[in-house]
């Protein structure tokens, strides 16, 4: 599109700023508004409503905050942020899921094995290895060490609560920053600003998502797991997305068409991560991950970066064929 080359000339750094002063500026913007509507009311955090808001920004003023950390680190940095924000996840996720005496060399070869070495392969880049050791390495090795242990006792689910931790907490989210790393004249280094467009389509998609699901009401889709959520909704955060990825088209190196394209695969992606979240959660018991306030501000760790672990790898591996396939 003609309106975005003015955007697309700016230089790098150029581009940095200007995401910087618009991103905080809308952030400052917001607290501000709510902050004021919050003193006239004589309380900053009004009702259930009123304090999930206050939950959901400061999860954002964290969420922007990490980015631009991982921004300047480099991509060293943000793969050991990203590192230790799975580690975080995982630990949530396994506080949710029984486990029994036998289970415990699996997590102990789950946190200080499995979780490192994806991690290393990531910041070496090594596309391949990362790809598969999961999905293959990993769900083989997993139940192994849990059978030494000679407790048959719910065998399967034992193990396979642990390897969909591990799927959605180390693998899902390790593609996030292996986007940093990605090669090619194409990209150039632009692989933090690909990082940054998947970030803010997978939010912008899950915010709009909720938001439309609670109005519209009438049709929930699997009422037992969530009585808002719902085609009409999930297809406006897939809108949402896309048209955040369309705003965001000119840091990227992607065309405008591509641009769409990948954000709706993230924007569906993540918000259908979201909902499979929900049922886990109606599983265990529980409306949030974890028991406390987490760093983030937010309830749980999990229930702010599951759309992203669902987003980051369907939207990394589609890359290749989206960019050779569209203009």
């Amino acid at each position: 599109m003609a309106l975005l080359d003015p955007l697309r000339a700016l230089g790098p750094e150029q581009q940095v700023g200007l995401l910087f002063v618009v991103l905080f500026g809308l952030l400052a913007l917001t607290s501000t508004a709510l902050a004021v509507q919050g003193l006239r009311r004589g309380d900053l955090e009004t009702g259930e409503h009123g304090r999930r808001l206050w939950r959901d920004l400061r999860a954002l003023w964290v969420g922007s905050s990490l980015f631009w950390l991982a921004w300047v680190s480099g991509p060293a940095g943000a793969t050991l942020l990203f590192g230790a924000l799975s580690f975080l996840a995982l630990r949530e996720f396994v506080t949710l899921a029984p486990t029994r005496r036998g289970d415990h060399r699996s997590l102990l070869l789950a946190f200080f094995a499995v979780l490192p070495v994806q991690y290393l392969a990531v910041a070496l880049g090594w596309v391949e290895a990362f790809g598969v050791f999961i999905p293959v390495f990993a769900f083989l090795a997993l139940p192994v060490a849990s059978a030494l242990a000679g407790d048959p006792e719910r065998f399967l689910e034992r193990c396979a609560k642990i390897q969909w931790g591990i799927m959605v907490c180390v693998y899902g989210l390790s593609h996030a920053p292996a986007l940093l790393l990605l090669e090619g004249r194409r990209y150039d280094g632009r692989g933090a600003f690909v990082l940054f467009f998947l970030v803010v389509v997978a939010a912008a998609a899950q915010i709009v998502q909720e938001v439309l699901s609670r109005w519209l009401r009438r049709r929930p889709i699997a009422r037992r797991i969530d009585r808002t959520f719902s085609w009409r909704g999930w297809l406006a955060g897939v809108l949402a997305g896309t048209v955040a990825g369309l705003a965001l088209a000119w840091i990227t190196p992607f065309s405008t068409l591509q641009a769409m394209v990948l954000a709706g695969i993230a924007a569906g992606a993540g918000t259908l991560g979201e909902f499979v979240m929900k049922a886990l959660k109606k599983d265990a018991g529980v409306r949030h991950w974890g028991n406390t306030a987490s760093v983030t501000g937010a309830v749980g760790l999990l229930d702010r970066i599951a759309p992203l672990a669902f987003a980051a790898p369907v939207f990394f591996h589609s890359l290749g064929w989206v960019v050779s396939k569209l203009p």
